[in-house]
């Protein structure tokens, strides 16, 4: 495998000098956290494609190809349908509102006072996403290695911490856009018809296995609802997503260059899961359905592609997780730090916003490597960090954009009652079990409404504040953020990196 491992650490040290490259142009707060908010369409699609397409997209995708056959590729295509719809209906209003994270929004909305209650809720989602891809590392570098998982963890991990660490979101979105090209030659272009052609074709696949395995629905009505409740609803609401809906350069590159990105997901979708039903074929009695695309690479697959496609794991990892890291990064000093100092409104600049922010993604990644290690099961901590986000902060963030009466005190209820009723059935049912998102929904959308409609509607001031900003008209900062001026048509820039000095 010599030729593989060269094409791993070639990769890797591409990554790293990307990371020193991007700190060269992170020279503000708005440089580090948002790219500038000067991303192109192309850029823009292939960064948000691959933050959304991590390791759980690609190896737990076809991990449930193999268990059961093309309805597999629904989780992932409930991810792609999430984009598309935040691409169309939301992301030009997020995109025009000039904020950093998920809070500073419903600070706006609700008039200030709803920050940081729901910045713990979304780092606790971030965190836990971040934990899941560093936990994936261990799968990939064993395949590649024979490593360690502690080891493997930590090196991966560590990788990632430094480009995240060192450029910020520049230095993320030009290896996310590596990634998105590492991945799409990788999975789409040859290891899909590859296993294909190696299980005999369609035709043979269909005589080897069950009927069910190409039965669209087969994975059953209830598991795709969850799907959709989980997944689509939370790439709505995700503090991961809307910081890549912030670096773009304006209205059409957020809603166009993100409907290129979730059709794309939808592709990638169907892919993973005719690999894994491929795998079926060729390996039938695997312990670990998760082990399929491994399997499938390690023995199939002739040296250097080899490597390259699992670069493009690799790939689907590391975009994740930085995605993840530098978000938990930014609402763990923007949400909760800042605001526990008192630093709110314009007085938020007087310090080093770069260096500061840089510190909180060594600190959090730090934290996610450790937490990585303690744990071992990777749908348990996904599954945890979802339920949170929909059941805490879906109503309040999608009633704040759709309902003019929805007030602040509403808005604080209802992520005090989702949340607790999430975390309570949780170690009721389990943390699989689909109820805890269920009824933590509905406790989430009873309490907005009820307290919404028993308190002061929201002052018009607020709400008058709040329209203009929607409208990318008000130069006005949220409330503990440090917010740019928005002005109201952003020009539309070239794809990719503005030169120096711009």
């Amino acid at each position: 495998m010599a030729v593989d491992y060269i094409v791993i650490v070639v990769y890797l040290a591409g990554m790293l000098a990307m990371g020193w490259w991007g700190m060269r142009r992170a020279r503000s707060k708005s440089d580090f956290l948002v790219a500038g908010r000067r991303l192109g369409p192309v850029m823009y699609s292939g960064t948000m494609a691959a933050i959304v397409l991590g390791g759980a997209s690609t190896i737990g995708g076809v991990g449930l190809g193999y268990q059961y056959g093309l309805s597999g590729a629904w989780m992932v295509f409930t991810i792609g349908l999430g984009l598309l719809a935040l691409s169309v209906f939301f992301s030009a209003r997020i995109a025009r509102l000039r904020v950093y994270t998920v809070s500073e929004m419903l600070d706006l909305r609700y008039g200030g006072r709803a920050g940081v209650i729901s910045g713990v809720v979304m780092w606790a989602y971030t965190l836990m996403l971040a934990v899941t891809s560093t936990i994936a590392y261990a799968t990939i570098f064993d395949v590649l290695f024979d490593m360690n998982r502690t080891l493997a963890i930590v090196l991966g991990g560590s990788i990632v911490v430094a480009y995240s660490t060192l450029g910020g979101m520049w230095s993320i979105t030009l290896t996310d856009m590596v990634q998105f090209v590492v991945k799409t030659i990788g999975v789409l272009l040859l290891l899909l018809p590859i296993a294909v052609v190696k299980a005999g074709g369609f035709g043979e696949m269909r005589a080897r296995l069950p009927a069910g395995y190409f039965d669209p629905l087969g994975i059953g009505g209830e598991t795709i609802f969850t799907y959709v409740l989980i997944y689509t609803f939370g790439m709505l609401i995700g503090q991961d997503i809307w910081q890549r809906v912030f670096t773009a350069g304006g209205d059409r590159t957020a809603k166009w260059g993100g409907t290129v990105a979730g059709t794309y997901c939808l592709a990638y979708a169907v892919a993973g899961a005719v690999i894994g039903t491929a795998a079926k074929v060729l390996y039938p009695d695997l312990a670990n359905a998760d082990d399929a695309f491994a399997t499938i690479v390690k023995d199939e697959l002739p040296m250097g592609v080899r490597g390259l496609v699992l670069a493009a794991a690799l790939a689907a990892v590391m975009s994740t997780s930085s995605g993840a890291l530098i978000a938990c990064a930014t609402v763990a000093n923007n949400d909760i730090w800042a605001r526990l100092r008192g630093i709110v409104g314009p007085g938020g600049e007087e310090h080093d916003e770069v260096r500061g922010n840089r510190a909180f993604i060594l600190l959090m990644g730090l934290a996610v490597i450790g937490t990585a290690i303690a744990l071992n099961n990777v749908v348990e901590a996904l599954t945890v960090a979802y339920n949170l986000l929909v059941g805490g902060l879906l109503v309040p963030i999608l009633g704040g954009l759709l309902w003019k009466r929805g007030t602040v005190q509403g808005a604080l209820a209802s992520v005090v009652a989702g949340g607790t009723a999430v975390i309570a059935l949780m170690v009721t049912y389990g943390i699989l079990a689909n109820e805890p998102v269920y009824y933590g929904l509905l406790a989430s959308l009873a309490a907005y409404v009820v307290v919404s409609l028993a308190t002061r509607p929201t002052d018009e001031a607020v709400l008058t504040a709040w329209r203009e900003r929607l409208a990318g008209r008000a130069p006005e900062t949220a409330p503990g953020s440090t917010a740019e001026t928005a002005p109201e048509s952003a020009p539309e820039p070239a794809s990719g990196p503005a030169p120096a000095g711009q």
